[in-house]
């Protein structure tokens, strides 16, 4: 009895054992950003990463470069294919682990994210011009990945792309058409036109924005960022990157010369994530009547002090305003090309051109005058309108300020008034609904300054 009962007990286990249903294996996975219609950056180590199970043996091919890596306790692996060069072709990535990742259409070139509030936000259809530029986007070599609008309070694994639950299950970057490029940033579809068309390689473009955002959110700060960093930037890194471009103050105007030490928070704090010097170029932001009187001038300052942090550049727009109760210039096109010679002249090294319009450097009382020296005068000062010079004004020890006449002189601008007579100070485009028209003959505009203990950088 007892053997009879012992060999039904091996049989009944033996026949359990039989049908076991094997442990679940994971599939690899990968982060939006890596997938097909992806530009990858030429010339610097290409980080690749995503997740499978732990322990397992991912290995990433991309055309005859390969790499190989172990997926950590958490399931988490990343490989770092060597730097490869523009060539204008399609390339191939396979991704071999548990399953088999096959991404087409792959190129290489210069990527860029463009991030920061409603003006970067801002769509190519509502832009001035949009309409024509959406129907001559035939652009295959530029490639579009928006990430939608979302904030969490730790650093997410991936971000959200837009178009809804099937949209996550396709591939994020898209080939820039006249279908796919409406609803994209116009700031930052004309600023990677551009490099396109100066460069002839292709250019992929990252949109990472949300309208009516403060810097803060956007910050790594302390080791946590802010929800937005955390949801739509961190899942980025590290990509490889050339750089960022930001079009975002509205919503700091209020913060006056501490903007700068919120600039400086947010480029180094980025920086320091991707572990290189990320080139960063930003928009001054433009005259509107809506802010409080006065704050503008001092954000302005805030803003020009930022190009004192190495690798920046800043883009002027006082003269892109179409109308002044609007918080939002329609004209993106100039907005993206004057972000982009200040690319091409320090990423690109473009010789010879003029990528700032003049900014305030130095100033020396001449009796009843003040002369005025500016950094990037280009071929030569000029009036953007051919009307004497506006938006200048004068003061003496009193500080009380009033109109002054200006005139050009070589490179500089000479400046008086008939009601003061030992000037001490001087400043121009200082208000809110300021329209300047002091330019080079490049036509880039000069910024707003004034210049009592000026606080603001030239970007030389």
């Amino acid at each position: 009895m007892k053997k009879c009962v012992s060999r039904s007990i091996v049989f009944v286990s033996l026949f359990v054992a039989s049908f076991t249903v094997p442990q679940a294996r994971a599939d690899v996975k990968l982060p939006k950003v890596i997938g097909e219609h992806m530009v990858l950056q030429r010339d610097r180590p290409l980080p690749i990463w995503g997740w499978a199970d732990p322990g397992e043996e991912v290995t990433v091919k991309l055309d005859e470069a390969a790499a190989t890596a172990k997926a950590d306790a958490q399931g988490n692996w990343k490989v770092v294919l060597p730097a490869v060069q523009a060539d204008g072709k399609p390339h191939r990535m396979a991704i071999n682990g548990n399953n088999k990742i096959e991404l087409d259409d792959i190129l290489i070139g210069e990527v860029w994210i463009g991030s920061g509030q409603s003006n970067m936000e801002f769509n190519l259809g509502e832009s001035i011009g949009g309409k024509e530029a959406i129907a001559a986007a035939n652009c295959p070599q530029i490639r579009l990945l928006h990430v939608e609008k979302v904030q969490t309070p730790q650093p997410a694994k991936d971000v959200v792309v837009a178009g809804g639950a099937a949209a996550q299950n396709a591939p994020a970057w898209k080939v820039c058409t006249p279908q796919s490029v409406p609803a994209f940033s116009a700031v930052l579809y004309y600023f990677g036109q551009r490099l396109h068309k100066d460069l002839d390689v292709p250019v992929g473009l990252i949109n990472s924005s949300w309208g009516g955002s403060p810097i803060e959110p956007w910050t790594v700060a302390d080791g946590k960022g802010g929800g937005m960093y955390n949801a739509m930037i961190a899942p980025l890194k590290p990509f490889a990157l050339r750089g960022a471009i930001w079009y975002q103050g509205e919503s700091n105007n209020a913060n006056g010369l501490q903007y700068y030490d919120k600039m400086k928070a947010l480029i180094n704090g980025w920086r320091q994530v991707w572990g290189q010097d990320l080139s960063f170029y930003f928009v001054e932001i433009a005259p509107w009547s809506g802010y409080n009187p006065g704050n503008l001038p001092k954000l302005w300052e805030g803003q020009v002090a930022s190009l004192k942090i190495p690798g920046t550049g800043m883009a002027v727009t006082t003269d892109l305003v179409n109308n002044i109760t609007d918080i939002h210039p329609k004209n993106k096109l100039d907005v993206g090309n004057r972000l982009a010679l200040w690319a091409l002249a320090k990423d690109y090294g473009k010789k010879d051109l003029v990528y700032s319009g003049p900014l305030y450097k130095a100033t020396k009382v001449e009796g009843n005058k003040i002369r005025i020296t500016f950094a990037h005068t280009g071929s030569g000062l000029k009036s953007r309108d051919g009307k004497p010079l506006a938006e200048f004004e004068i003061a003496g020890a009193d500080g009380k300020f009033v109109p002054a006449e200006a005139a050009i002189d070589g490179e500089t601008v000479v400046v008086e008034a008939q009601a003061v007579a030992a000037p001490t100070q001087a400043r121009f485009g200082w208000r809110n609904v300021a329209n300047p028209n002091l330019v080079n003959k490049e036509g880039l505009p000069a910024s707003p300054f004034q210049t009592n203990n000026w606080q603001g950088g030239t970007g030389e």
